[in-house]
């Protein structure tokens, strides 16, 4: 009897749920049978394309068998849609489609980071290995499991098609839409001529979206919870792309997998307000679509990859080569002028603007007497003096005629020159080498009275021991050497975990590449953005070559007793020279570390040496004419730490506190250091100088009628201008980008000082020998050239990842490099530029006695 009542019940349930269900498009549906486990469960032969519904409840379930023909020569994919709208999150639908050899499972309302509800879900079944393993044209059949626990019907809707476009071809862009419950994924053969491909996605709106390439095998993860389980991924918004080496994967074989992300906040990196949505809000559903263009292009060649590098290494070799020709030129005519008994003219060498003065004159002759004070006239400074007795200016046979070559004084003997020493020497770190006090009587002795004179020579800061200023000199190199293996070390090695941190995971948004135009080679994934560094590292070993040879070839003179290698032009002190040429060498080294894997964490990586190289130039067109005076290397690289430092510090703890604070503590700096050059090193940087400079500003500028020194007034005053402008556009704008405005900071006051220099130089009626105007020419259309290329930006690691891929672009040069490698390469010849000219600016003294070149 209890039989009887069971199986009517049943009759009753299925005859009730095929009238509410709305009937079966391809036909009746066969009655529900009894399972032994006392389930209710109907199997439905099933079209594909034919929209089926139905309803479940706890203790029932439909089954659906597709059947179709697997081609082996065009593999084909289900894509499987299912919606419901009764369902919910403690009554879901729950779908499981069983292949061959897998399953796969979704439940509806499909949750996303367990807030957002779809009632919507399509999914695209794996087509099971058939790229990678090949088979016979067979039946296949798919069964489509729908089930519920819900004690009510729930209501649904299924649909199966073919995917006749599984497969992507090379060249030729698909489109479709997706959403976080609807994701979709392609396949992709490399053909046999390609060994490289880029596969690149675009979209027309900024939704958050996942971009995966995964290994020809099942499952396919292709939702926002599991898509980073496996393979290679970047989040993007409108645009991204990955380029793939057929080592990547198995026979060059990969799904190209889609899916939207539920929020922006992993692409815009704010935290968006928390919707909940219900399954019957479709209008939520539609803000989340997507639409996508996929297209798998061919990269380089082997052969253009090669072409490419071998090209940017021979731009630097062809330096080299013309570097060595010419002093093997200028080696040949000096051998020759030795050979004739005849010592080389200075305008035979391109000194066609020596200012030199009487030679015959030595070099302790009497000089003219210098003013002490303010009050006095000076008549060089106010214009008064005639110019052909200016000092400086070479008496010639004619009005602005070539200088009269001097005759060469007696030689020394062929000996070491032997210097007189200070009264008393502490150590090679002190500044002045000598006491705040001398106890001498003479006045000319007392450097607080010499340094301050209204007008200076060079002569009169170049009263140290030579040797002892040489050694003092030759520890910036000797430091910076130091610094640079500490320092390189742990970043070489904290690089390669990233590298392999990204390899192994997948994730490609550790790193902040140009995804456009990024050229593998073995674990590195952007190799040409690592080695257009190459420029850095052989030009600054060519200028180390420069400098040794000039040190050489002064030496050897010194040596000889040469007396214009000993008491005439500016005093030689090549050691903050070679620590420009290590410092150059190392920014290549440092440049390329942080391009193997550029992001937020070591960012400093590739401005720290930027930092160095634009102080050591400073500090050496400073030491040019004030070589007693210049900082020692000590102060010079702990001063360098700080600033980067503060600019690690701006970058993490950007916040308007610390601008305020930087904003003080770089003002006050510049009026410290305001008042150190002015007085030429003989104010104390103590905790009085503010003091002593308000009782400066309020007895010499506010009751003089001018100041005590004019040229440094004029540099000092327009630098302050500059200064405290850029202190007040930090403080109202705040930049994001800190480092970069800390370097720029360190550019502009180099530059002004250079020019400073320049038109100082020529103001005092010295000349420029046309070696040298030729490049500071070549130097600016370099550096704006470099400039130009440094500001179009191709990637940004002050944005997040998907951000920044908006800036990526395409390769500019031969397919391979992009516009940062360009500026990487003209910024290396624009530095190589910038420090021939600082060696060589001041060629034009060279036979001009110490006493006659001014100091500024």
């Amino acid at each position: 009897m209890a039989t009887f009542v069971v199986l009517v019940a049943a009759i009753l349930t299925a005859i009730s749920t095929v009238e509410t269900s709305g009937g079966v498009s391809s036909g009746a549906r066969p009655a529900r049978v009894r399972r032994q486990t006392g389930e209710l469960r109907q199997e439905i032969p099933a079209e594909f394309t034919q929209i089926y519904q139905g309803s479940v409840f706890n203790g029932t379930e439909d089954i659906y068998r597709y059947t179709y023909m697997q081609n082996e020569s065009s593999p084909r994919a289900i894509r499987v849609e299912v919606k419901s709208e009764g369902a919910t999150e403690d009554y879901p639908l729950l779908f499981v489609v069983r292949q061959q050899r897998g399953i796969l499972s979704w439940q509806v309302p499909l949750m996303i980071r367990g807030i957002y509800g779809y009632d919507k879900v399509s999914r695209t079944l794996c087509p099971m290995d058939h790229l990678q393993v090949g088979v016979k044209d067979e039946k296949e059949t798919v069964y489509l499991e729908v089930s519920a626990a819900s004690p009510t019907a729930l209501n649904y809707r299924v649909n199966a098609t073919i995917l006749t476009d599984f497969i992507l071809s090379t060249g030729q862009p698909r489109n479709f839409l997706v959403s976080p419950s609807q994701p979709q994924y392609y396949a992709y053969k490399m053909p046999p001529d390609l060994d490289m491909v880029v596969v690149k996605v675009s979209s027309p709106n900024s939704l958050c979206a996942v971009f995966s390439l995964q290994p020809i095998k099942c499952p396919v993860y292709d939702l926002d919870r599991n898509i980073e389980f496996v393979g290679i991924y970047q989040t993007f918004m409108k645009k991204a792309a990955i380029t793939v080496q057929r080592s990547y994967f198995p026979n060059g074989e990969f799904y190209v997998v889609v899916v939207v992300k539920a929020t922006d906040a992993d692409c815009t990196g704010e935290m968006e307000t928390i919707q909940p949505a219900y399954p019957s809000e479709e209008a939520f559903e539609m803000r989340r679509v997507k639409e996508v263009n996929v297209v798998v292009g061919p990269s380089i060649t082997d052969s253009q990859y090669v072409t490419a590098v071998f090209v940017g290494i021979l731009v630097f070799v062809l330096f080299y080569v013309v570097t060595f020709m010419v002093l093997f030129i200028q080696w040949i005519r000096q051998r020759n002028a030795e050979l004739e008994g005849l010592a080389p003219r200075p305008e035979e060498q391109g000194y066609a603007g020596i200012a030199a003065s009487n030679a015959e004159a030595p070099i302790n002759a009497q000089r003219t007497e210098p003013n002490y004070g303010a009050t006095a006239t000076d008549p060089y400074t106010m214009g008064e003096q005639p110019a052909e007795t200016k000092p400086g200016i070479p008496p010639t046979d004619q009005p602005n005629g070539p200088p009269i070559p001097p005759n060469p004084p007696p030689p020394r003997p062929a000996q070491p020159k032997s210097y007189p020493k200070p009264p008393m020497v502490h150590t090679l770190s002190d500044s002045s080498m000598e006491d705040d006090i001398d106890m001498l009587d003479d006045a000319d002795e007392d450097k607080d009275i010499y340094r301050t004179k209204t007008f200076l020579y060079v002569a009169d800061l170049a009263r140290k021991d030579h040797r002892h200023l040489s050694q003092k000199y030759n520890l910036y190199s000797w430091n910076l050497l130091t610094i640079s293996v500490f320092y390189a070390l742990p970043v070489i090695q904290l690089v390669i975990t990233y590298q392999k941190m990204l390899n192994t995971t997948g994730n490609e948004d550790i790193c902040y590449y140009n995804f456009f135009c990024a050229q593998p080679a073995g674990d590195l994934t952007a190799f040409n953005n690592v080695y257009s560094n190459i420029g850095y590292i052989m030009l600054g070993v060519l200028i180390l070559i420069l400098v040794y040879r000039r040190d050489y070839t002064h030496q050897k003179k010194v040596d000889a007793g040469d007396r214009y290698a000993i008491d005439y032009g500016i005093p030689k002190h090549f050691g903050l020279f070679y620590a420009i040429g290590i410092a150059l060498v190392m920014e290549g080294v440092m440049s390329g570390c942080y391009h193997v894997c550029p992001n937020y964490s070591n960012f400093q990586f590739d401005t720290s040496f930027m930092y160095i190289i634009g102080g050591l130039g400073m500090l050496k067109l400073y030491q040019t004419r004030h070589p007693d005076i210049n900082a020692n290397a000590y102060a010079a690289y702990a001063s360098l730490a700080i600033v980067i430092f503060v600019a690690v510090i701006g970058v993490v703890f950007g916040t308007p506190y610390f601008w305020a604070i930087f904003t003080i503590v770089y003002v006050l700096a510049i009026l410290a250091l305001t008042a150190q050059v002015y007085y030429m090193g003989r104010w104390r940087l103590d905790m009085g100088i503010f003091h002593r400079m308000y009782l400066l500003i309020r007895t010499d500028c506010l009751q003089c009628s001018k100041p005590m020194y004019w040229d440094r007034f004029v540099l000092l005053l327009v630098g302050n201008i500059i200064n405290w402008s850029l202190a007040l556009f930090g403080a109202v704008a705040q930049p994001d980008d800190f480092a970069s405005f800390m370097l720029a900071i360190f550019i502009i006051n180099f530059l002004l000082y250079f020019v400073f220099y320049i038109v100082m130089k020529l103001r005092s009626g010295e000349r420029i020998l046309w070696v040298t105007v030729g490049l500071i020419i070549i130097t600016l259309i370099c550096w704006t050239l470099a400039l130009s290329f440094f500001f179009k930006g191709v990637t940004t690691w002050e944005k997040t990842p998907a951000q920044s891929r908006l800036d990526n672009k395409d390769c500019v040069l031969m397919g391979f490099y992009d516009d940062h490698d360009i500026w990487h390469f003209m910024s290396a010849i624009s530095m190589f530029c910038s420090f021939l000219v600082l060696l060589m600016l001041d060629d034009d003294l060279d036979y001009t006695p110490r006493d006659k070149i001014p100091v500024f």
